[in-house]
């Protein structure tokens, strides 16, 4: 019996306090490249503000904002102010406030109101991920239907190179809690929690909006189903236009948001002459923003000089293509051995999964179950399936599958048709990270992509020597990238 979800959330919370205290000691053997972080101008509003009770502890706890996190807490703090600020989606920060305002507020006479939106932010985040490790360990097991091998790629997960950001003031935590969550939700048949998890995930990050591929995903299996086996054209219809509300649901906060920006700047704005974007026939903020100020475009960051960042990026950029190679000609042996009529039948009746449909309700991070009831309940459960295994063979569903064949294939490849979108998704953001965006940023970006970590587990599993070796690499970039992160990332030197 592989280990329980109980040992992810241990895992998980073992690696917060490790990134934590990596970065308080890094912080107290060094000294910070730039300070600029503990420097506290007030807000355009308000530019009367009382100084801070404890001014050296406030400063010290501000400090810890930061790159980006100087920018998540100033519209916590302030609103959104400048221009450029709207860059930063406001889950984030509204979250911050919502704390600082009602579970910390006590501490605002001690520390002043900016320091406790920092320690809110180090707090949720820290939090959001051991959730969001859990819901990948849960996502893992309906798609590889391997509890060892989900373990493992969870267990990666948890120490993953980009873990600097998950324990400090970034949108990475909260994306990766929503994202995860909401695509579990998805493949477990909750649609109505996975559409308003994965609306949180777009208000958290830009490309939360892309989850909305999963649903699209899903509607066209059901088109094709209520049109090959039902003969019934009428749900085709349904499934497209729920498939399209759905979606319209997912990016809803980012838009919302841009609606905003637009409001904010180009109707009530303070400046005399429009900005350019105003002018434009879509004033899309976001995208203005990311090209005019961080010179975001598709290969415009292709110099001679940014070649250090490439090889920054390399070792997660070519761990994400092999991942899509990998699972590629999973998908291709499969569809070779097995029917994509068969395929697309055993998803959609994998959704019914009465295992997940029990513990939907439940918290998340729920206690284990007594040892003795639990097993007995897994027998429960596998004699059930055997019945049915025996009697419907010719059209297995997925949650028989996953317990009869469990202790059989433990050890090798298993694929499913559900593995298209995460494929295709991977492959959009490396495409984007490489081509478009700083490529640097590609570590902390391409982070909560669970076929990263599934190709990684698989590596590490294999027998052969050549992978063992492959495998080693694989452990030293994590802790290389742990160490060098909570080093150069909290003393404010360039990482990713």
């Amino acid at each position: 019996m592989a280990p329980p979800l109980a040992g992810v959330v241990r895992l998980a919370a073992a690696s917060r306090v490790l990134v934590l205290a990596l970065s308080i000691l890094a912080r107290l053997l060094f000294r910070p490249y730039d300070t600029s972080a503990s420097l506290s101008p007030p807000c355009l509003s308000s530019p009367a503000s009382s100084s801070d009770p404890n001014a050296s502890v406030s400063a010290a706890v501000s400090s810890l904002a930061v790159w980006d996190g100087v920018h998540f807490a100033r519209p916590a703090e302030c609103g959104y102010e400048y221009e450029q600020s709207f860059a930063f989606l406001p889950l984030l920060p509204a979250s911050l406030a919502l704390l600082a305002r009602s579970l910390f507020a006590p501490l605002v006479p001690v520390l002043g109101y900016r320091a406790v939106l920092v320690l809110s932010g180090y707090v949720l985040n820290n939090v959001a991920f051991v959730a969001a490790a859990a819901y990948f360990y849960r996502l893992s097991v309906l798609i590889l239907k391997d509890r060892r091998a989900a373990y493992r790629a969870s267990v990666l997960f948890c120490f993953n190179p980009a873990s600097v950001f998950y324990s400090s003031l970034y949108s990475e935590s909260l994306y990766a809690l929503f994202s995860l969550g909401g695509l579990f939700y998805l493949f477990s048949g909750a649609n109505t929690v996975a559409v308003i998890m994965l609306a949180l995930s777009g208000s958290a990050r830009s490309n939360g909006a892309l989850n909305a591929g999963y649903f699209c995903f899903q509607a066209l299996l059901q088109a094709y189903d209520a049109a090959v086996r039902k003969k019934r054209p009428l749900l085709v219809v349904l499934a497209l236009v729920a498939a399209a509300l759905r979606s319209i649901f997912i990016f809803l906060p980012f838009f919302a948001f841009q609606a905003y920006g637009y409001l904010s700047i180009c109707v009530h704005g303070s400046s005399e002459e429009l900005r350019p974007w105003c002018k434009a026939k879509v004033p899309l903020l976001y995208g203005y923003i990311q090209s005019h100020y961080w010179g975001v475009g598709f290969l415009r960051y292709f110099q001679v000089k940014q070649l250090p960042n490439f090889l920054l990026a390399s070792p997660v950029l070519s761990l994400a293509i092999y991942s899509i190679i990998h699972y590629t000609k999973i998908l291709h042996q499969l569809l070779q051995t097995t029917s994509i009529h068969r395929q697309i039948i055993t998803a959609l009746e994998g959704r019914s999964l009465e295992l997940y449909k029990r513990t939907d309700d439940m918290p998340v991070l729920r206690s284990e179950l007594p040892a003795g009831l639990t097993n007995k309940a897994h027998g429960n459960s596998k004699v059930k399936q055997r019945k049915s295994v025996a009697t419907e063979t010719a059209s297995a569903p997925f949650h028989d599958t996953l317990y009869t064949n469990q202790n059989i294939k433990e050890n090798q490849d298993e694929g499913s048709i559900l593995l298209v979108p995460f494929v295709l998704h991977l492959a959009f953001m490396t495409f984007t990270a490489f081509f478009v965006m700083h490529v640097q940023v590609s570590t902390r970006f391409l982070s909560a992509s669970p076929p990263i970590y599934w190709a990684a587990a698989h590596i590490l599993a294999s027998p052969n020597c050549c992978s063992k070796r492959w495998g080693y690499l694989i452990c030293v970039y994590f802790i290389a990238y742990i160490l060098l992160g909570s080093l150069l990332f909290s003393n404010f030197y360039p990482f990713t």
